[in-house]
């Protein structure tokens, strides 16, 4: 087979200016009806065809980032762990088998090499506190309400409420991070995160419910506003 199961098909220079840089071109909703399916672009990645996981990355990258980097709090970490997701991934493309759908088979390539890898950091450092992270390395989550932000007061709370949130969040378990991240941000089902996290539904429910009452515990002054 010429495709899979070899060296990953980029230079670091040249994921670089996949992966680094998010353009809106990476980012850009696909039109997924009317080209393959992902099923299809890894039938044709094992017969060769570069081109199709190219577009495998170019689909998922956007938001297997977000998931790595609400776990890893680090951009720079989030890039070296994305470049080994799909590297793990396109190595491991030809035990790929149809059971899942390929963003379950790849959310789960991530997820668990993320989770290793926050393992040795915390081995390696200790726990992470806030004042080992980037200026910029604390996940963002916006409320984007243009009407409010144009109000000085609304704005200044919200900014303080991003903020806190952004704290809260660190402090949850690496596998309720994950679950916050997967269902409130990305929009996935509990049936969907099960698969991934290879988990009961009623796992998910919660850590989910414990996510939530943790966080609302910290934003509580907030919420109250």
């Amino acid at each position: 087979m010429g495709g899979a199961g070899g060296c990953f098909p980029f230079s670091e220079g040249a994921w670089q200016s996949k992966v680094s840089v998010m353009s809106a071109d990476a980012t850009k909703e696909l039109d997924l009806e009317n080209g393959p399916t992902d099923e299809e672009l890894v039938a044709e990645t094992l017969k060769g065809n570069l081109g199709s996981y190219d577009e495998l990355i170019r689909r998922f990258q956007a938001r297997l980032y977000g998931v790595i980097y609400h776990l890893t709090s680090n951009h720079d970490d989030t890039n070296d762990m994305l470049m080994e997701v799909f590297d793990k991934a396109y190595r491991s493309l030809p035990t790929f088998r149809g059971q899942s759908s390929f963003y379950t088979w790849i959310y789960r390539i991530a997820i668990n090499r993320t989770f290793n890898f926050l393992d040795k950091r915390k081995r390696r450092q200790g726990a992470m506190s806030l004042n080992e992270i980037n200026e910029d390395g604390l996940p963002k989550f916006d409320f984007p309400d243009p009407i409010q932000r144009n109000n000085p007061s609304k704005s200044s709370m919200l900014n303080e409420l991003q903020n806190k949130l952004n704290e809260s969040m660190l402090q949850l378990s690496k596998e309720h991070r994950t679950v916050v991240t997967l269902f409130d941000i990305q929009g996935l089902a509990h049936a969907e995160i099960a698969k991934i996290m290879g988990c009961t539904e009623g796992t998910v429910r919660s850590r989910l419910h414990y996510a939530h009452k943790q966080l609302q515990k910290s934003l509580g002054i907030y919420l109250r506003r």
